[in-house]
């Protein structure tokens, strides 16, 4: 016997892998892929939450350009003010 071995083809590299949080192996452009996912996910929560924010500014001030002209035209007709939020008109009598 020979103490010489022939040299055998260079081991190749493992693909490199991912361990998911369940113990799963993952290759890395499917975890790189997930990771893109969760941040788009994120970005669509952040729009949908500024464009929330933004429509209900836009409704608040739409309710205020209609609470002032409905004011100016009960002014305009002579019809008796509103006392604050409870849509009942005030008479000008005081409780005594």
């Amino acid at each position: 016997m020979t103490d010489f071995n022939p040299p055998t083809a260079a081991p190749t590299q493992p693909r490199s892998m991912v361990l998911h949080r369940e113990g799963t192996q993952m290759l890395l452009h499917e975890a790189l892929a997930r990771s893109r996912q969760r941040e788009a996910e994120e970005a669509a929560r952040h729009y949908t939450l500024a464009r929330r924010f933004t429509a209900g500014r836009r409704w608040a001030s739409l309710a205020g350009f209609a609470d002032r002209r409905a004011t100016r035209a009960r002014a305009s007709a002579g019809a008796a003010q509103l006392h604050g939020h409870s849509r009942s008109a005030v008479n000008g009598l005081r409780a005594v």
